[in-house]
């Protein structure tokens, strides 16, 4: 895929769009990304995820390229009275046949200027320890907090750590 993409903010999954990050969902799953699920995925999980995304105080983006979704990212609003300042950042993904274009980052960048109009200073996510997101998340002004060993199984059946991050704004 070379030619260029386009970020949409999406308030409300159409079927073709839901589709398409359905497959996104379980092409990055079975390629290994810790994303809260593991190999085979199966569409109806999938599927089922994406259904229940969209609520209060959660935005979404999707990276499009030739008609197809190829990345997202999520901004999850604190909707609890004190943490009205910060928000999560969930569930990037890029299609790993579109990795290394800057996608990730294009998204990343999308999500703070919603972060800071929606009145949050602090943004928090977490990641897998060892993967290549974490330089991502370094380059753009994050700081890591520490690291929670035996966070998550990931799919060779292994204990990974998953490190903490966060950035002002």
């Amino acid at each position: 895929m070379n030619s260029a993409f386009t970020i949409m903010e999406v308030d409300q999954l159409e079927s073709e769009t839901h589709h398409q990050l359905t497959e996104l969902l379980i092409r990055v799953v079975e390629d290994g990304a810790s994303v809260g699920f593991l190999p085979p995925l199966s569409y109806d999980e999938a599927f089922a995820y994406w259904e229940d995304v969209l609520g209060p105080g959660v935005t979404l983006w999707v990276a499009v390229q030739d008609g197809q979704a190829i990345g997202t990212v999520q901004l999850q609003c604190a909707m609890k009275a004190n943490g009205r300042h910060r928000a999560e950042v969930a569930k990037l993904m890029v299609d790993p046949v579109s990795r290394r274009g800057g996608i990730g980052r294009t998204l990343m960048l999308h999500l703070e200027p919603k972060a800071k109009a929606e009145g949050r200073t602090l943004l928090v996510l977490d990641t897998r320890e060892g993967d290549p997101s974490n330089k991502l998340y370094q380059s753009l002004g994050y700081i890591q907090v520490g690291i929670i060993p035996d966070y998550a199984i990931s799919s060779n059946g292994e204990l990974d750590g998953t490190v903490l991050y966060y950035k002002r704004i």
